[in-house]
């Protein structure tokens, strides 16, 4: 069984968490039964058809409703719709006898440890033997959940913790009980990482494991020392998100996203399982308990500690439970740290300041960072573990103990010290020691300070670090926007590193160079980074400041490079991979498509979006994703070449930006041979095996095909659509004259339909558009929009 994937899952309970978890199951591939209780009354729907309590439709109900909830659900649970087909819905009373077809049973019911223990005992009576079994429980302890149960089951059974929402927080906690089976704890570990795509970390069997007991204490640290202190929410909120490596929903509004009501039953937890000072933290102040009985209990209830009323966000004032105007915290600190450069700097900028912000920031910093230590051995064995949590389920840029070496270890402990705190043993012995941080690096590798020594910090085989890699090989060649990199088993690597990755001329100089290279000496190549996103498209200041200049034959010149750059990756005697993830927008697409193969990983918003800055893709887009459409047709198969057409120009026309690589997949940006990752952190690693996999093959460059087009009648027919959506008011003036544009390439100009014709026809075609549109006034202006404030204008 532990040999092989799991092949179907079953999920009981279908709340949020069940039915999202069945969600990124399917997602996956994995078909996936879904079961909930069965209802005990009628609705007024259900009387009206005439059913009854006996009937399957109304038995499964709450299930069923579940599943219907996923098409509306934001951000989606879903990569693509279809998916929804693969998760099937029952009840805990007609249908656990399915479970014997079932390879993992996941429970999802209510936080209540006796009805976790009677849901199964129901399960032992129809699961087949060596199937797994596992608890989503985000805090009840997992042993307690198997008294009673069989050896087998015992053996099979742990917790797997996941993160809300399942499809994108990344931490999956997966905790052992005494009997849990070794070989079940390791398949699960690797199943996680490699198939569901998660960070995955061993928590012990303690109140909240590991992310939720530091988060939740975090959290309620911060809202003790906000009242002591007099600050506002939104002042809380202005110095505990971004500024400090944490996620830009920061203190409060994370609580509102997240539901008062779960976070109280989460802090409830932890209050009711220990003692002393860490129970006075523990519990939930007084103006929350009067914020759950009035039901404000966030975005669900549409107010909590912030309510928006018209364009205005109000936030709430703990001492009077009314609504005020939204305050911000600016001091001395919070402007220093934004002038520094470098994260560590800008937290010993904020943490060591004596204004208002750099106390808070110190007293709730330094009692997490305090708490974290103590646990150490009680929720987890290292600091890695820790510091993964709090990255993967809270969203921190830096885990508790790479934010204690951030603002330096000997001198947080003096100061802590000094106030009469109390630092765990074990943090002082290591500073006795002279080791002044719990991380050091040493060619290239990284290690953790663990039981008095430094122990070389494991990841796994498939996480390709590129900064490690440069360290330990330099590069091969870089500029100021891309380097080339030996990946290694030669494959080499061309890393975009212009701000946003944006595509200028030093990149198109690096991907000549690269091709080049590895035509010589490598067996392939793979296109990827690991910024922010891949890559938002091309340097839109350069250009729009060329065409304020009127410097046409400059914009004539950069295109004309960016196409004959872009041919060489699809005419390459080598295969070439590219790897996007993230937003993959305009030239990030461009230079995706060209490519032997696309490797993306599951979360890759993939679009043409040109439009929104008045242009059309001139980077070769138009015609590589018309023949993308075409080559997805099955050879010997009579096609509707208008229809073709009209589908790409669509796409281009309205900008449509896939929600996930499946979704891109759908829209024709990637086809049946490209792969998808689930997990962000293999997919350099993937993308490099997709190159080994295509050289061993011995890789065939493509041959150079004329393409066939719908030339003037199929011009005319896109431009009724277009005249017909000016006319319902959805496209302005120069939207229309843009949509002209791109049908006229699409089209191919003005030949007769069926036309075929050559590749660097419809480049020029391209580029005429292209500079036509780029000397409008109108267009430069939604350029100009575009750089200031961020959004598309209509004009």
């Amino acid at each position: 069984m532990l040999n092989q994937l799991i092949k179907k899952a079953a999920v009981l309970g279908s709340g949020v968490m069940g039915s999202g978890i069945a969600a990124h199951l399917a997602n996956i591939g994995i078909p996936t039964l879904l079961l909930d209780i069965v209802p005990r009354e009628l609705t007024k729907e259900e009387e009206a058809k005439g059913l009854t309590l006996a009937d399957s439709q109304v038995r499964n109900r709450i299930s069923t409703t579940a599943i219907q909830k996923l098409l509306k659900q934001k951000p989606a649970p879903l990569t693509v719709k279809k998916n929804l087909g693969l998760i099937e819905a029952g009840n805990l009373e007609d249908d656990l006898i399915k479970l014997k077809d079932v390879d993992w049973v996941i429970e999802v019911v209510v936080e209540n440890l006796q009805v976790k223990k009677q849901v199964f005992e129901k399960v032992e009576q129809y699961r087949k033997p060596g199937s797994l079994v596992s608890s989503n429980t985000s805090g009840i302890s997992v042993e307690a959940m198997v008294e009673g149960r069989s050896e087998d089951f015992k053996r099979n059974f742990l917790g797997t913790h996941f993160f809300n929402p399942p499809r994108y927080l990344k931490l999956l906690e997966v905790i052992p009980t005494q009997y849990t089976d070794p070989e079940v704890l390791s398949f699960m570990k690797t199943f996680g990482e490699d198939v569901l795509g998660k960070g995955v970390v061993e928590a012990k069997d303690t109140p909240n494991f590991i992310a939720n007991r530091i988060g939740t204490y975090g959290l309620l640290v911060t809202v003790q020392e906000m009242l002591k202190g007099g600050y506002s929410v939104g002042e809380i909120d202005s110095i505990t998100g971004p500024l400090v490596g944490r996620p830009s929903s920061a203190t409060f509004r994370t609580l509102d996203v997240v539901g008062l009501d779960t976070f109280a039953h989460v802090a409830n937890n932890v209050y009711e399982q220990v003692q002393g000072k860490e129970k006075e933290v523990f519990e939930v102040p007084a103006f929350m308990k009067e914020m759950l009985e009035k039901g404000w209990i966030g975005s669900k209830a549409g107010q909590g500690f912030f309510l928006k009323q018209g364009k205005e966000i109000l936030e709430l004032d703990p001492t009077t439970l009314e609504y005020i105007p939204r305050k911000k915290l600016k001091t001395a600190a919070t402007e220093a740290s934004k002038q520094e450069k470098g994260s560590a700097n800008k937290m010993k900028a904020l943490v060591y300041a004596e204004d208002r912000a750099g106390k808070f920031l110190w007293n709730t910093l330094s009692q997490s960072l305090l708490y974290s230590a103590q646990l150490l051995g009680e929720i987890a064995d290292d600091i890695v573990t820790i510091d993964r949590a709090m990255k993967w389920g809270f969203g921190w840029d830096k885990g508790p103990f790479e934010t204690w070496d951030a603002i330096g270890v000997e001198k947080s402990v003096q100061k802590i010290q000094e106030s009469g705190g109390e630092v765990p043993v074990w943090v002082t012995e290591m500073l006795e020691k002279g080791n002044t941080s719990f991380y050091k690096e040493e060619n290239g590798d990284l290690y953790f300070y663990n039981n008095g020594e430094y122990t070389l910090v494991e990841f796994n085989p498939k996480v390709i670090d590129l900064k490690k890699v440069k360290k330990q090989k330099g590069v091969i060649k870089k500029n100021s926007g891309a380097s080339l990199i030996d990946i290694g088993d030669g494959v080499a690597l061309l890393e975009f590193h212009s701000p946003n990755n944006a595509i200028g001329l030093d990149i198109v100089q690096m991907i000549n160079f690269a091709v080049d290279e590895v035509e010589k000496n490598y067996k392939g190549l793979v296109i990827g980074n690991q910024g922010k996103n891949f890559c938002v498209g091309a340097n839109l200041a350069m250009m729009l400041m060329e065409a304020q200049d009127d410097n046409i034959y400059e914009l004539d010149m950069v295109v004309r490079h960016l196409h004959s750059a872009l041919l060489k990756v699809k005419y390459s005697s080598k295969p070439v991979v590219a790897a996007p993830f993230g937003m993959t927008l305009g030239g990030g697409a461009e230079v995706c498509l060209p490519a032997a193969q696309i490797q993306a990983s599951s979360e890759t918003y993939m679009g043409l979006v040109e439009v929104g800055v008045g242009l059309l893709p001139g980077g070769g887009g138009n015609k590589e994703l018309y023949i993308k459409h075409l080559e997805g047709i099955p050879n010997g198969v009579n096609f509707d070449l208008q229809a073709v057409a009209n589908k790409v120009f669509e796409t281009i026309a309205t900008a449509k930006v896939s929600t996930s690589a499946e979704e891109a997949r759908e829209n024709n940006f990637l086809n049946f041979a490209d792969g998808v990752s689930f997990n962000s952190d293999h997919l350099l690693y993937d993308a490099k095996q997709a190159v080994l996999a295509l050289s061993e093959k011995g890789y065939k460059p493509k041959v150079r095909k004329k393409i066939p087009v719908t030339g003037e009648t199929g011009y005319a027919t896109l431009l009724l659509g277009a005249e017909g959506m000016r006319l319902s008011g959805y496209l302005s003036e120069h939207d229309v004259k843009i949509a002209k544009k791109i049908a006229y390439v699409i089209a191919g100009g003005k030949v007769p339909f069926g036309t075929e014709v050559d590749e660097q026809y419809l480049l020029d075609l391209e580029r005429e558009a292209f500079l036509s549109l780029i000397s409008e006034p109108k267009t430069q202006q939604r350029m100009q929009h575009m750089l200031v404030k961020g959004k598309p204008l209509r004009n």
